[in-house]
């Protein structure tokens, strides 16, 4: 039931609901989460405001200012969206989309704000403790507004995966931690009638708590793609797959994804071709490849050509004979680049190296003189010119 009210929601106010990856489109999803979780947020905060009130709990009051600072944060999410699909401009050339994402770190703040300001009321209320009433018509009105923050949490999710939106992910996230607050908030009310231990304060103290705890998690979530996280698996995965899929393609390495808001991904990878084809006919390979990945993938996607030279049997033996040495460090992940550059014995042999993240091997230094004392052994009169990448995957 609460699948289909959602649906019939998304289907009566979005139009071409299922082209998610037009920013239209997209944004109306965003308005659409936003002007529920206001109305809904305000109700709430209204129904429990006067049941606080009347009963005089401040477990209750702060769940209800807990969902005033949620219908605020509607707002902002609105805001955000809105901001977001502003076209690029000369300042911006990316566009706009990581608006989305402060938005919803602005929210993840006021939420903590709230928190804070409620711990210090529920320390108040356990140093001064007051009678609570109870009565059924306010505690039927509680577990009203549970059901509400649960269909509310379950629709932001419907509508975050749908576009694949943080901000509403986050907001989902926030309603069902609320769903668990609320329901705190009620069983404290429903014991105020059995026992005489003022345990309001500390219910209350326990809900202001789970909101800092919430809205930190929040922040995190928020501040990664800000920051630069690594890109979803998935689409490494499938830029990678789609790429080796091209004629001519036989390997690929420096993959970088640069996330400049949900949709709007910039890649940027290196392609390995034989240097004995035609440039020309390597070249248009490329730019189809450009133009069919990005159409498909919505990214904006750049191929570096890199010609490798392997119809050699010394540089095929080399070639081998590195992939052997390297493989006896766990930490090398790959190996790119490979080139044999000189003349008779003296050559130089130029490569590139992918290593892990872990702080716990060993130097770049170190790596380097363990590979060329191997090499040595073999050749001792090849020099090595190595470059160690790092993994941005």
């Amino acid at each position: 039931m609460l699948f289909l009210l959602s649906k019939l929601l998304v289907d009566k106010f979005i139009k071409n609901s299922e082209l998610t990856t037009d920013e239209k489109v997209r944004g109306s999803y965003g308005v659409l989460g936003g002007v529920v979780g206001i109305i809904i947020n305000f109700i709430l905060f209204v129904v429990k405001l006067l049941v606080g009130l009347i009963v005089s709990s401040i477990a209750i009051t702060a769940d209800a200012f807990n969902n005033l600072s949620d219908a605020f944060s509607s707002i902002i999410t609105i805001v955000g969206f809105k901001m977001a699909n502003k076209p690029a401009d000369e300042e911006h050339p990316f566009g706009h989309g990581r608006m989305e994402y402060i938005s919803a770190l602005i929210v993840a703040f006021l939420v903590m704000l709230v928190g804070f300001q409620f711990i210090k009321s529920s320390f108040n209320k356990i140093l001064n403790p007051s009678k609570i009433e109870f009565e059924l018509i306010p505690f039927i009105l509680l577990l009203i507004s549970i059901f509400l923050k649960l269909w509310l949490s379950r629709f932001n999710k419907f509508i975050g995966e749908k576009i694949n939106s943080q901000a509403l992910k986050a907001s989902s996230v926030d309603a069902l931690g609320d769903v668990f607050t609320s329901s705190c908030v009620a069983i404290s009310f429903l014991a105020s009638k059995f026992i005489t231990f003022p345990i309001d304060g500390y219910f209350g103290f326990f809900v202001a708590i789970f909101i800092v705890y919430s809205g930190f998690n929040l922040v995190k979530d928020t501040i990664n793609p800000l920051l630069g996280e690594a890109p979803d698996a998935e689409l490494v995965k499938n830029i990678k797959k789609m790429v080796l899929s091209y004629d001519h393609i036989i390997g690929i390495h420096d993959l970088i994804i640069h996330n400049y808001g949900p949709g709007k991904c910039m890649a940027s990878i290196h392609a390995e071709v034989p240097s004995d084809i035609s440039i020309m006919t390597i070249h248009e390979v490329i730019d189809l490849a450009e133009r069919e990945i990005s159409k498909k993938l919505n990214i904006l996607l750049v191929i570096h050509m890199d010609p490798i030279c392997m119809i050699n049997q010394e540089n095929l033996t080399a070639y081998d004979e590195l992939n052997t040495i390297i493989s006896a460090y766990p930490y090398i992940k790959s190996m790119h680049d490979f080139r044999v550059v000189g003349e008779g014995e003296n050559k130089n042999l130029i490569f590139d190296i992918v290593i892990s993240p872990d702080r716990s091997i060993p130097n770049k230094d170190t790596i380097k003189e363990n590979i060329i004392t191997e090499i040595k052994k073999i050749h001792p009169d090849y020099d090595c010119i190595i470059t160690i990448d790092t993994n941005f995957l």
